[in-house]
């Protein structure tokens, strides 16, 4: 099958390509700088301009077995400004628009988009033990807003293809993403909790994500909305708690919440102070099943446990 990846040099996009190739696809990668992606008889680097709009590059999509969707700018990369959180928006939005114009318009469309979302969908939590399933509301704050656009632009192609939104939480992985920039204070002694830390942090394997998105391409019966989220989502102070363990580090130092909020502004309380309780009712529902349910077996794994 071929499989057409926006977003395939970031790390959860490379985790996918790598995986894809060990299965015998062949990947074809949009990105804006083809000289990130190395090239081999099963993988190619398309250039390509996300501005809604099609191109050239269109041609990869006809025929193509599935488009997997991860284009955007980084979140967490900067302090949120005005400028900032525009350029996260609108790269989403627009990357998105490109895809579903180069669907529309092809000859053969893809049997299988998968878009990426987010748990910010659901807003934020303050320490709540609410329950999130694919069927609960959308919040009305920044990250929401951008995951409902998000979700909405990928949604106008249902009628030609099948549509599934990865809402993603945070992603767990010794090389990549979010966890290795948590791992200095551990290391001198200095770990420990977020804030209040009874903020849930909905996590997942990097391993059971990329196993969940092949699962979506591969499962011609689902559609919509999955929280790519472990079954099993802890609180911050019960998280530290376990890196702690994983690390052998002590985890007793808090991090408070004034002190981060006066270094990361707006960005602290969306993505470290308050939480989602999300759970995977719907991937699990339909059968899928999850390597590592609970944190301490991951953490364990991606640091080498016993």
């Amino acid at each position: 099958m071929k499989v057409v990846i926006a977003g395939g040099t970031g790390f959860l996009g490379q985790a996918l390509v790598n995986r894809l190739l060990a299965d015998q696809h062949d990947v074809v990668v949009l990105t804006r700088d083809d000289g990130r992606t190395r090239r081999s008889e099963r993988v190619n680097a398309t250039r390509w301009v996300p501005n809604g709009e099609i191109g050239p590059w269109a041609a990869t999509i006809d025929g193509a077995g599935a488009v997997v969707n991860l284009a955007g700018e980084g979140i967490a990369e900067k302090r949120w400004s005005a400028a900032h959180k525009r350029r996260v928006q609108e790269s989403r939005v627009n990357a998105t628009r490109s895809l579903v114009e180069a669907i529309r318009a092809a000859a053969s469309p893809p049997p299988a988009f998968v878009s990426g979302s987010a748990v910010g969908y659901y807003g934020t939590h303050w320490g709540d033990e609410e329950v999130l399933t694919e069927e609960s509301p959308a919040g009305d704050d920044f990250l929401a807003g951008v995951c409902l656009r998000w979700e909405a632009e990928a949604a106008r192609v249902s009628a030609r293809t099948r549509v599934a939104y990865v809402r993603t939480g945070l992603v767990l992985d010794r090389n990549g993403g979010a966890l290795p920039r948590m791992l200095l204070p551990f290391k001198i002694g200095a770990g420990g909790r977020v804030g209040s830390g009874r903020q849930y942090w909905p996590w997942i394997h990097l391993q059971d994500w990329v196993d969940l998105v092949r699962w979506i391409i591969q499962t011609p019966t689902v559609s919509g909305a999955f929280n790519a989220t472990a079954p099993h989502p802890v609180t911050n102070a019960e998280f530290t708690r376990a890196l702690g363990r994983a690390l052998h580090r002590p985890a007793f130092m808090p991090a408070p919440a004034f002190a981060l909020r006066l270094m990361f502004g707006e960005m602290a309380d969306a993505l470290l102070l308050a939480g989602q309780r999300a759970v995977p009712a719907k991937a699990s529902r339909h059968g899928f099943t999850f390597r590592y349910a609970e944190v301490n077996d991951a953490l364990g794994a991606i640091f080498g446990g016993p």
